[in-house]
């Protein structure tokens, strides 16, 4: 779901198509805090998680709904199964919406609506593994929570209705199971609108007909696996465009419901979807819709939601237009099982973005990995764990379920490696398990183990459960015979991990030649040792920024300082800042007197020693020669440095 128009990140240099409109979920519910207060008591109690002990496997839906109006009318069918012994059918609905009648084979049976549930008392128990139907007449002027889950509203002087009901808006506009485990395996959406309207739905349009009162009907049929929250419908003036992508063993049908006033733009801004569903199917396998559709409907948003087969669009910027159609993948056809982990859909779907950029328009690659790193280390904690599930805004969060999210899933390719990676995740959407079903974290760590042959157990306890990112310190220094050492110190920014294991990417250049070196870092203060055919002069720290870190520090040290106690000041000459090396050689408190060429006493004070290690500020003092006396617990000593002003 790529959602509300509030924060705008714009990549530096990246035309207006190539722009993301951040969501913001505070934003969204902001005087609105009666719908958030329902969705949280929603959330907070049993329901979302009770067993029902029945599983709806076909939706008859039948809505009739003028755009100028807040309202909706509706006769819904449900065919189920009992799972367990059944007496009552237990939906969620909005006890704002009126249900006129039940029926079961015609004949009105008795029902109690209250709490925004629907108990449906059957006429004879089912035992379980049979089958049964209900239908269901209601009507009213549907409630409004979470994102919008039922909106009217106008663009250009015409009316439109929408729906949106991530995360427990469902029940605010139709009778239902509002579990995320809970998928019907079909649908059939009629939607009767006043003339000169169209109704944008889910699969496939299989009829448009004029009724005898000069309404149009409008049958949409979807024969997948679908959750509740990606159901959805919109009622406005649109007009009608199609395109084609070329999938090699089938065209697909894009088809397109935009604003009139915004035809033109729109063909131009969504001319880029079939490109990217080409490349996504390279990479992640068929378009789970592949034989239906794919399509867009524009609605009053500045964001996206992604409703199986056609995402519903308020913006068309290039990455939006990737995050929604990544999402027919991850998210659509697996479902995060819990809100838990929303970062399978959301982490998935932004990093399929910014695999766009990557294969499609590679100049803005490095710019998104760069704003997005930034973004999320500007403060130092959060997972992408969403434990605070009763919370719309926690579980939108930006910088977490979005920018995070894509973070980690970058960095389980690079652990992973690109083929294991991507075989992984293949394995993950293809497992009879969880295709066109739900899954959670340990399901997606399972394949990619198994894919890579890595244990992956220490990477999800840090990045999945653990809060904040580390910071690395590295020294290195080489020999005339070739030899590198690299020592690597880390930090972290919350104390929930004391230590990201990861692989440490370092770029050596020197000699007009470079050389990447990879590193298995697996505890801070850890040296390693390795050739290279050329004398390097410099080191570049995860110059393809794969890591997520901040504040890191590259230090060239001396050979003599290396794991050495001898005293060192380096380098030497020294600018505005130098490093003095004291090792072992000195313990205790130890301060630091700076005497000039002339013996006269210019600065006095206690070093910090870290990892043997501690840094000297030079600003202020003149070129010239000094001298820097030492003194410790166990001894002194005199070291003579050059302080040079180039």
């Amino acid at each position: 779901m790529g959602r509300v128009l509030s924060i705008l990140l714009t990549l530096a240099a990246v035309p207006v198509s190539a722009q993301w409109v951040e969501k913001d979920p505070l934003h969204a519910i902001a005087g609105n805090e009666a719908a958030a207060h329902r969705a949280a008591a929603w959330a907070k109690s049993d329901r979302a998680n009770e067993p029902r002990h029945f599983r709806l496997h076909y939706h008859r839906m039948v809505w009739t709904i003028d755009p100028a109006v807040r309202h909706v009318q509706g006769v819904i069918t449900h065919h189920f199964t009992a799972t367990d012994v059944l007496d009552e059918l237990v939906l969620d609905l909005s006890t704002e919406l009126v249900v006129d009648e039940v029926l079961h084979q015609d004949v009105p049976i008795a029902f109690t609506h209250a709490d925004d549930l629907l108990t449906i008392g059957l006429p004879a128990v089912l035992a379980p593994g049979q089958t049964d139907s209900i239908t269901i007449t209601y009507a009213g002027e549907p409630p409004n929570s979470g994102f919008g889950s039922f909106m009217q509203d106008e663009h250009a002087g015409a009316p439109i209705v929408w729906t949106l009901s991530q995360p427990y808006g469902a029940r605010d506009w139709w009778p239902c199971d509002q579990r995320l485990a809970s998928k019907a395996d079909s649908l059939d959406m009629f939607v009767v609108t006043p003339p000169g309207q169209r109704a944008a739905g889910i699969g496939v349009l299989v009829a448009m007909d004029t009724l005898p009162s000069g309404h149009v009907r409008f049958h949409w049929r979807h024969r997948k696996p679908i959750a509740y929250y990606l159901v959805a419908v919109a009622v406005t003036n649109y007009v009608a465009f199609s395109d084609t992508a070329d999938l090699g063993d089938r065209q697909v049908e894009i088809l397109n419901y935009v604003y009139p006033e915004d035809l033109a733009d729109v063909q131009q801004a969504l001319a880029v979807t079939a490109g990217q569903m080409q490349l996504f199917t390279t990479l992640f396998g068929p378009y789970p819709f592949a034989d239906e559709k794919y399509g867009h409907a524009q609605f009053g948003w500045g964001g996206g939601m992604e409703h199986q087969t056609m995402s519903f669009m308020g913006g068309f910027h290039y990455e939006i237009v990737s995050h929604e159609l990544g999402h027919q993948w991850f998210g659509d056809k697996v479902t995060c099982a819990s809100w838990e982990d929303i970062w399978l859909n959301e982490g998935f779907a932004s990093y399929m973005s910014a695999l766009c950029y990557e294969s499609l328009l590679p100049e803005y690659w490095m710019p998104w990995k760069r704003m997005r790193r930034d973004a999320i280390v500007a403060q130092p904690d959060g997972s992408i764990r969403r434990t605070d599930t009763t919370s719309v805004a926690s579980l939108f969060d930006s910088r977490l379920t979005y920018h995070k999210a894509a973070f980690v899933v970058h960095m389980l390719r690079w652990v992973c490696g690109d083929s294991a990676f991507f075989a992984g995740c293949r394995n993950y959407l293809d497992d009879p398990a969880l295709a066109w079903g739900v899954a959670r974290t340990a399901d997606l760590r399972t394949h990619l183990e198994a894919a890579s042959g890595r244990d992956l157990g220490e990477f999800f306890a840090d990045w999945y459960e653990g809060e904040g990112h580390p910071s690395y310190a590295v020294e290195w220094m080489q020999d005339l015979s070739g030899r590198v050492q690299v020592r690597i110190d880390q930090s972290t920014s919350h104390p929930s991990v004391d230590f990201f294991e990861m692989p440490v990417p370092l770029l050596f250049k020197g000699e007009g030649v470079d050389s990447t070196v990879v590193l298995d870092h697996a505890y801070s203060g850890q040296v390693f040792s390795f050739h290279l055919p050329f004398q390097a002069d410099s080191l570049l720290f995860d110059p393809g920024i794969w890591l997520l870190s901040s504040a890191n520090m590259v230090r060239h040290v001396p050979v003599a300082a290396f794991g050495s106690d001898r005293l060192l000041l380096f380098p030497n000459p020294a600018g505005e800042l130098a490093w003095v090396h004291v090792g072992d050689a000195l313990q205790g408190p130890i301060t630091l007197n700076i005497h000039d060429a002339t013996g006269r006493l210019v600065r006095t004070q206690q070093l910090l020693v870290v990892g043997g290690r501690s840094p000297l500020s030079l600003h202020g003092l003149s070129a010239g020669v000094y001298h820097a006396e030492l003194r410790g617990a166990t001894g002194s000593a005199v070291l003579r440095f050059v302080r040079d002003h180039r």
